[in-house]
């Protein structure tokens, strides 16, 4: 079986044919099936706290506020972690760095698991997020060991599996929230990560670094490539505004729900989650799509059904609680599935810019997605504060207006 580093080495004068031949032997169903599972459990991690914010908020006895530092320094913590550790993947062999990446994040969440105090889970958060970014060195080797022809597929296959990562583990947090604890979901978690990583070490090929640049000259590089790739920063700028939006609504999902005229539980926000694993399951259809009529037209589509998803819920708004709720659930169908179809559309865009450095294309595109998710769970909680759930939404949609502004923006 042809590995990673047959293709990186092969001769200048290896046929289209056999290039596409031996990556697809490389890429065994298999293989996508472990990349698709790693990516959704480790991503999984940055998001198991956003429906327990209530709990948390009574059993720590922190404030509405503090509390909502927990998704906000996590999503910090993966923007800065995409920033410092994911250009790694061009310069290490990536089945190293995701290894490594995977124990320190079972660390990280053995100490939320343990956490006395919201000082400590906060600390522990930001950690998370760091060590995460292994997430973020599984897609591109995904990209890396797929044919030219069906990249968009491929990658949007392994998306399938992070995007219901993010989407199921509220529905699995919130159950385990309310009928074990907060503590047995984050060691639930480390127990999982750690399969995971095993199941990689395992089963993981090895692949050939891309460049020797030195660490200081490889994130150095990081600014080149956005100096000189309009595409990347439209894709990073875009991508951003649709998802403080995302973040918003998720980070404060739980805590509208909790309060009135609600009452409802952690395992009710956590189920939301699989009317947005409903909208994922779009992924590998908006990767196909993009491969056949172009991602740029994927990327308004998808912006699009976001922009009027979150419309709904402000219409919702006036509505009695039991008929929001049926419309708040539906509309979370349509912006899941418009913000992930949008992401595999920019993914399709950015790594056919450069293919040498997929890794680091990548870690811009994330760094500007994660800025948003940061910017959205700050700013969603302080909304929520001063404004309730209304100023909550108006943030969602005055955010994916500006996104597809990005993208109607003449090139």
């Amino acid at each position: 079986m042809s590995t990673p580093q047959t293709l990186h080495v092969a001769s200048p004068a290896l046929s289209q044919t056999a290039r596409t031949q031996a990556s697809t032997a490389a890429l065994s169903p298999r293989l996508v099936l472990l990349l698709a599972a790693a990516a959704g459990l480790g991503v999984a991690t940055l998001y198991y706290s956003q429906p327990m914010l209530g709990i948390l908020e009574t059993h720590l006895g922190a404030s509405t506020r503090v509390v909502g530092m927990v998704p906000m320094l996590t999503q910090l913590g993966y923007a800065l972690g995409i920033l410092l550790l994911a250009p790694l993947g061009d310069r290490f062999d990536r089945r190293r760095v995701i290894l490594v990446k995977a124990t320190a994040l079972v660390g990280a969440l053995l100490l939320a698991a343990v956490s006395p105090s919201i000082g400590y889970l906060l600390a522990a958060s930001f950690a998370i997020g760091l060590s995460a970014t292994m997430v973020q060195d599984i897609v591109p080797a995904a990209a890396t060991l797929a044919p030219d022809a069906s990249r968009g597929k491929v990658v949007g296959t392994v998306m399938t599996g992070l995007l219901l990562g993010i989407l199921l583990s509220r529905v699995v947090s919130g159950f385990v929230a309310e009928h074990a604890s907060w503590r047995a979901m984050f060691f639930a978690a480390a127990a999982s990560v750690a399969a995971i990583g095993a199941a990689a070490w395992r089963g993981l090929p090895s692949f050939k670094p891309t460049t020797h640049l030195s660490y200081r000259a490889l994130i150095g590089s990081l600014a080149h490539l956005w100096w000189h790739h309009r595409a990347l920063r439209r894709a990073a700028f875009a991508q951003g505004l649709l998802s403080v939006g995302f973040s918003a609504f998720w980070s404060t999902l739980a805590v509208m729900l909790h309060g009135a005229p609600f009452h409802l539980g952690s395992s009710v926000a956590g189920g939301f989650g699989l009317a947005g694993a409903a909208g994922a399951l779009a992924a590998p259809i908006a990767g196909r799509l993009a491969d056949r009529r172009g991602p740029e037209l994927v990327t308004r589509i998808g912006i699009a059904i976001a922009t009027l998803s979150f419309a709904a819920m402000a219409i919702g708004l006036t509505m009695a609680p039991h008929t929001h709720l049926v419309v708040l659930a539906l509309a979370t169908v349509g912006f899941d599935l418009g913000v992930q179809a949008t992401l595999i559309a920019h993914q399709t865009i950015v790594y056919g810019i450069d293919p040498a450095s997929r890794s680091r294309l990548n870690a811009v595109l994330f760094v500007g997605m994660f800025i948003g998710m940061a910017a959205g769970a700050g700013i969603g909680s302080l909304a929520l504060a001063q404004w309730g759930w209304a100023g909550v939404i108006a943030l969602a949609v005055v955010s994916s207006m500006a996104a597809l502004a990005v993208r109607m923006w003449p090139r």
